[in-house]
């Protein structure tokens, strides 16, 4: 991605770190029923050249990285991940795509097979100009022409609720992007704050039903803060925006099991002493720091029942 480092950050470290995000990615573009336990591979990006315009109006031949290469059973899928429009894209894809197919070749005399990999571009942020396809027409000295195309996708054509329906968790970082000119000149982000607190109740639910996992949860939330304050740079509303995600405490399945058990021996403790039930429920929240409510729950849980 061009000039975005911080999107471009975010979309590698989470291909890295949380791979088994992107099935449900892989199921939704390309049709697909993966199961969320699949196997994933993230394969090397292989360099690819490509031409760039210079200051000074020159073209400079450089090699670029593929954003995604990404290995699920027998097939390869190749996303790329963009911010802007970008006139290069369709023969960058090309170029990098043939490297791929050129590796998983076979031949014999006389004959080649090259299979090219599927492919979609992920537009974060959309113009009157973001293609709906990405086309790749091959011509052939006979007059012939194949065109490999796919569908890209535009991420400010999905709503919310569909991104959490699929658990399309890798979107989230980038959908405050859609918000860009307001949020960034200063202006009212009611809107914004809306959806995120959509995302972050969603993503609490969901990592309490044991879809996301402590540290899926928990690094989603700083990516999508690490895109609100690329934007927002420093002005009137980043804190606002970015106290949505970064006040929201993840208690792990450990600190759980902890708070369970020391409320346990602080109920039955108390209990052995002889010491009542007004007095546990305040140790309950002093020492464990639990709610009333909480605290009530695990008071009628391991304390003795009248007989």
């Amino acid at each position: 991605m061009k000039k975005t480092p911080d999107y471009d950050n975010v979309f590698k470290t989470m291909k890295m770190k949380h791979k088994r995000l992107f099935i449900s990615v892989i199921n939704d573009i390309f049709h697909r029923n993966y199961p969320t336990n699949a196997k994933v591979e993230v394969l090397p990006s292989e360099g690819y050249i490509t031409e760039n315009e210079t200051e000074d109006g020159s073209r400079k031949i450089e090699e670029q990285i593929s954003d995604f290469l990404i290995r699920i059973g027998g097939e390869i899928y190749l996303l790329e991940c963009q911010s802007y429009d970008d006139g290069s894209m369709a023969i960058r894809i090309a170029e990098y795509a043939f490297i791929v197919a050129r590796q998983s070749a076979t031949w014999d005399i006389g004959h080649a097979t090259i299979p090219m990999p599927q492919f979609s571009v992920i537009y974060i942020k959309k113009t009157d100009k973001t293609p709906k396809t990405t086309t790749i027409t091959f011509t052939f000295p006979n007059g012939q022409t194949v065109d490999y195309i796919s569908d890209n996708v535009v991420l400010e054509n999905l709503t919310k609720e569909y991104i959490i329906e699929k658990r399309l968790f890798p979107y989230i970082p980038f959908y405050i992007a859609r918000y860009e000119q307001t949020i960034s000149s200063g202006g009212s982000v009611n809107r914004a704050v809306d959806d995120l607190m959509y995302f972050r109740d969603e993503m609490i639910r969901l990592h309490r039903e044991n879809e996301l996992s402590d540290y899926e949860i928990a690094d989603l939330m700083g990516f999508v803060n690490t895109i609100i304050t690329h934007i927002t740079n420093g002005n009137k509303n980043e804190e606002r925006l970015v106290n949505i995600m970064g006040g929201t405490i993840i208690e792990t399945e450990s600190e759980r099991v902890i708070k369970q058990s020391k409320a346990q021996m602080i109920v039955e403790l108390g209990q052995e002493d002889g010491i009542e039930d007004n007095v546990i429920l305040e140790r309950l929240q002093n020492k464990a720091g639990l709610s009333l409510e909480k605290a009530k729950i695990y008071l009628a849980t391991f304390g003795k029942q009248p007989v």
